[in-house]
């Protein structure tokens, strides 16, 4: 029960999107309007005999050299244990930094509502929330997103505990 190129392009035809299929390299290629990045492409791709799906934002960033570059790779696994799905790739030849989500198919059929998330969230997840995060640690040095350890703690504990301490605090400042 393998995906094909004609089951994506049937999903993306259901949501009006435009999109160009290359069907030699199994894959089905598409854009939109971004605040964060000039040209947000995605590349959905199919491999295993259709059994594996991709998708792609190439070039997120390009990062060859950089004095943050250490801090940047940080926060991308930062970002990617803080988020469901979101992974980072980087090639080393030329410095390209791209997202991506991994969608396993194996036995299974992708269905629209699997498809429509994982695009929806692909887009979202890279231009709203890593890009600001990764521009803001290029320009600065400084994550953003980082919590401080107190922060840290306060989530690891469970909620109930967390609103007893709350309250066990604000009965020592009356």
């Amino acid at each position: 029960m393998a995906t094909e190129l004609k089951t994506i392009a049937e999903y993306l035809n259901n949501n009006d999107w435009k999109y160009y299929t290359d069907a030699k390299n199994d894959r089905i290629v598409t854009g939109v309007k971004a605040d964060n990045i000039e040209q947000f492409l995605i590349s959905i791709q199919l491999s295993e005999n259709g059994e594996f799906i991709q998708f792609i934002v190439p070039e997120i960033l390009k990062v060859k050299d950089h004095v943050f570059k250490g801090l940047l790779f940080q926060t991308m696994l930062t970002i990617q244990n803080e988020i469901k799905m979101l992974r980072f790739g980087y090639d080393p030849d030329d410095g390209e930094i791209y997202g991506f989500i991994d969608f396993p198919l194996e036995d299974g059929v992708l269905t629209e509502k699997q498809f429509n998330r994982a695009l929806k969230a692909l887009i979202y997840l890279v231009d709203t929330t890593a890009m600001p995060r990764l521009k803001a640690v290029l320009a600065t040095g400084n994550d953003p997103g980082k919590k401080n350890t107190v922060e840290e703690l306060l989530d690891a504990l469970p909620d109930d505990l967390v609103a007893m301490l709350a309250q066990a605090i604000a009965s020592r400042q009356q």
